[in-house]
C-alpha cells in the first residue's frame, strides 16, 4: 500500500508539474502523508525533483528569465536552510495553515486586480526567501515563486521554463542538506527505483498534454490549481 500511493503521489504530482511549471510536491504530499511522516515525504520528493530539474531546465533553457533566478538565488538559499532545520526540529504545521491562507488570499487578489503587483516586484528577495523556507520545510515553495515569476514574466511559456529553474535551484540547494541531516538514506533512493518508470511516464504525458493547451487555459489552470493548494494546504484537506 505504501509503493502503491508512493507511485500515485509522484505520477500526479508530476505530470501536474510539466503541464503548468509548478505543483508537483502540492499534489503527491496528500497521498505520501498517508503512509509515511512528513520528512520522509519530503525526501521522496525531493529526489524526484533533483531528478527532473536537470531534464526541465535543459529543454526549456531558452524561455527561462535568467536575470530574475539570480535576482531570488540568495535569499532562496537561506531560506532552504532555514526550512529544513524547522523540519528537522520544529513544529511546522501552523505554518502549514499560513500559508495556505496566504496562498488564497493572493488567487482571490489576482482575479480582481490584472495589473502588475509592485509588492512583488520591491520585495521578490523576501519572496524569494520564504519560497526557500517552504521548499525546505514541505517542498511547496512553488506557489510563492509563482507569485514572483507570474508578476515578472509576460507570458506561460517564460512563467513556465522560469518556475522549472527556479524550483530546480531550490532543489539544488535543499538535496545536500537533507543526505546531510540524514533525511535522505539509501532506502528512500531504493524505493524509488521502484517509482521511476512511473515518474518518466509523468514527463512524458504531461509535456504531450502541455503541447494541447493554449495559453489562456493555461493561465486558468496555474490559479484554480493555486487556489486547491491553498484549501489544502490551510485546511489539511
Amino acid at each position: 500500500m505504501s509503493l502503491l500511493l508512493l507511485i500515485i503521489g509522484i505520477f500526479a504530482g508530476f505530470f501536474i508539474q510539466t503541464i503548468i511549471g509548478f505543483g508537483g510536491a502540492l499534489i503527491a504530499l496528500p497521498f505520501l502523508l498517508c503512509v509515511m511522516p512528513l520528512p520522509q515525504a519530503v525526501s521522496y520528493i525531493s529526489i524526484f525533483y533533483m531528478i527532473s530539474a536537470p531534464i526541465y531546465v535543459y529543454k526549456e533553457w531558452e524561455h527561462i528569465d535568467k536575470s530574475l533566478i539570480k535576482k531570488i538565488a540568495l535569499s532562496s538559499f537561506f531560506g532552504v536552510l532555514v526550512g529544513i532545520l524547522v523540519l528537522m526540529y520544529g513544529k511546522p504545521l501552523i505554518l502549514k495553515k499560513a500559508l495556505g491562507v496566504f496562498i488564497i488570499l493572493f488567487v482571490l487578489n489576482s482575479l480582481r486586480v490584472k495589473k502588475k503587483s509592485l509588492l512583488f516586484k520591491k520585495m521578490k528577495h523576501f519572496f524569494g526567501f520564504l519560497g526557500g523556507f517552504f521548499s525546505g520545510v514541505f517542498s511547496t515553495g512553488g506557489p510563492l515563486y509563482v507569485m514572483i515569476v507570474q508578476n515578472e514574466t509576460a507570458d506561460v511559456k517564460t512563467f513556465r521554463a522560469t518556475m522549472f529553474a527556479a524550483l530546480g535551484l531550490v532543489t539544488l540547494m535543499r538535496i545536500p542538506v537533507l543526505i546531510a541531516g540524514g533525511l535522505i538514506t539509501m532506502s528512500e533512493i531504493y524505493n524509488s527505483l521502484y517509482v521511476l518508470p512511473f515518474f518518466i511516464m509523468a514527463l512524458f504525458l504531461g509535456k504531450k498534454v502541455y503541447l494541447k493547451l493554449n495559453e489562456a487555459l493555461v493561465k486558468k489552470v496555474i490559479l484554480g490549481l493555486l487556489f486547491i493548494s491553498g484549501l489544502m494546504l490551510a485546511f489539511d484537506i
